[in-house]
């Protein structure tokens, strides 16, 4: 497949925005890659453009019936000035495991990941510079086929906009306050919590709103049926030190298999950490903080890294966690990953790729 070019002339570029002041998901750069599916056809006309808006029939189905699912990666600008990608090529069959759940086509990862890191060649003056912050990756695919019934779209679009960002979390790596609710739920098994599929975030606004009116940063979910077992915090895997042990809820049909997530749990094997995945409850959790086994709690995931969390409300009382403070662990994965992500340390997995 022919990738096109049209790109923005020097003169039209846009003013690129304070380092400083970028927050996460507001600015976006000068182009975006788009590839066309077509029952019968596969993909075709693929074209890195100017970013901009699409024109979309009223009764394109991705507004009716919800076929939409995206990943999230980073570019980053490496300590030597290089470029980097981090485990580019998993974030896209990862997407493919989203698209056979939401009855959609795979894509052909390794054309998509040279396509994409032709557009980050063209727009890599976006790439911030200021230390934490990175270019955020978003690919996504919609179902763009107008029709009403309810099945699988036989059209699709695929696109990747570029947005440069800072710490997803105002707190940037300072530990997080976390609301657990027991009133909402985000995913059962059997459904599509497993995928990153838009509706699964449409779910998790409510609460997410409601736990920040109380002044958390983040929902902790609780499972779907008996409310009981820890899933997921927010848009994030959750793991425990638990008798220095490294606990994670077990994928279970209704949890993402985060990136970060395997990644955290690869580098503490290999540095001799107990890592275990199974079922948590939230009880467990509880008596942990009470006999003061558990040790630490931190989040992970591609927007925010290793997110330290430093209290629990949960049925109205707050528990704080490990004195607030950042955990030694939380630390320590926190720093590999953005020495591995920056080009700074090692990388004896092979996460990194330079562009």
């Amino acid at each position: 497949m022919k990738l096109d070019l049209e790109l923005v002339p020097e003169r039209d570029l846009k003013n690129k925005p304070d380092e400083k002041h970028l927050g996460f998901g507001k600015y976006f750069t000068d182009h975006m890659l788009v590839i066309k599916y077509t029952h019968g056809e596969g993909w075709h006309d693929a074209i890195i453009k100017k970013y901009g808006d699409f024109s979309l029939d009223p009764a394109a189905m991705v507004f009716h019936y919800g076929q939409a699912i995206f990943e999230g990666l980073k570019a980053y600008r490496g300590t030597n000035g290089a470029n980097y990608l981090f485990r580019p090529a998993d974030n896209l069959r990862r997407m493919n495991d989203s698209a056979k759940r939401m009855c959609m086509p795979a894509l052909p990862v390794d054309y998509v990941l040279e396509a994409l890191k032709k557009l980050l060649e063209i727009d890599q003056q976006w790439i911030p510079k200021a230390p934490g912050s990175s270019l955020y990756i978003r690919p996504t695919m919609i179902a763009s086929e107008a029709g009403l019934g309810v099945k699988p779209a036989k059209e699709y679009l695929f696109y990747i906009i570029l947005s440069p960002v800072g710490a997803y979390y105002p707190e940037g790596f300072n530990p997080v306050k976390i609301y657990v609710t027991d009133k909402y739920v985000r995913a059962v098994k059997g459904g599509v919590g497993e995928v990153k599929t838009a509706g699964n975030y449409a779910a998790s606004i409510m609460a997410a709103l409601e736990a920040q009116q109380k002044g958390y940063t983040q929902v902790l979910w609780l499972d779907g049926i008996e409310r009981r077992y820890v899933e997921e915090i927010g848009t994030s895997n959750i793991f425990f030190k638990i008798n220095d042990e490294l606990v994670t809820p077990a994928l279970s049909g209704s949890i993402l298999p985060g990136i970060t997530r395997d990644s955290v749990m690869k580098l503490a094997q290999h540095w001799g950490v107990p890592v275990v995945e199974r079922p948590v409850s939230i009880d467990e959790v509880m008596q942990a903080v009470e006999d003061d086994s558990l040790q630490e709690i931190f989040a992970s995931g591609t927007a925010a890294s290793i997110s330290p969390v430093g209290a629990l409300n949960y049925q109205g009382k707050e528990y704080p966690i490990h004195g607030e403070k950042i955990g030694p662990l939380a630390q320590r994965m926190f720093s590999e990953l953005q020495g591995i992500q920056y080009g700074s340390l090692g990388d004896i997995f092979g996460w990194r790729v330079a562009l």
